[in-house]
């Protein structure tokens, strides 16, 4: 399964050139952690999250109505294709301390962010399919439930 099956395609963006306290209201706002910045031709050139905000803004003391996003934000974050296998982007997610990831299209345009929420998400519900495939394979008189009460590990 690729990336472009699981990403949120309404993305939230900001401007480079706005205040962080702009961005930080959207962000509130939409109940976003994550605002993207395009260039012209629609690619990502930056990426702000609620933590840039923190810790490249108000730890440092910023006028957050003086500060443009384009200040604080991840200047030319890492994409990934919408082809990108999920195993793949986990690996750089993992690799890259990235929670999310701009998804973009072959000619580097955004289509989608894929977190690593969405991910997870995935995974919870084929673990939840795949046990209840096995439990119902099992043969009767096999499976233990513990009864009621306190356990002491």
């Amino acid at each position: 399964m690729s990336v472009g099956s699981i990403c949120t395609r309404s993305i939230d963006l900001a401007d480079a050139e706005e205040t962080i306290h702009a961005a930080a209201y959207r962000l509130r706002a939409r109940k976003v952690g994550t605002l993207v910045i395009l260039d012209r031709a629609n690619r990502p050139v930056g990426i702000l999250t609620d933590r840039d905000l923190v810790v490249r803004a108000v730890a440092q003391g910023k006028d957050p109505g003086q500060t443009r996003v384009g200040e604080v934000m991840t200047r030319n974050p890492t994409t990934i294709s919408e082809a990108t296998p999920i195993e793949q982007a986990l690996t750089l997610m993992r690799s890259g301390g990235f929670r999310r990831i701009p998804v973009v299209a072959s000619d580097d345009s955004l289509v989608g962010l894929v977190s690593l929420d969405d991910i997870l998400s995935l995974l919870a519900e084929e673990f939840t399919q795949v046990g209840a495939l096995v439990e119902k394979e099992m043969p009767t008189g096999t499976r233990t439930t513990r009864p009621p009460g306190r356990y002491e590990s």
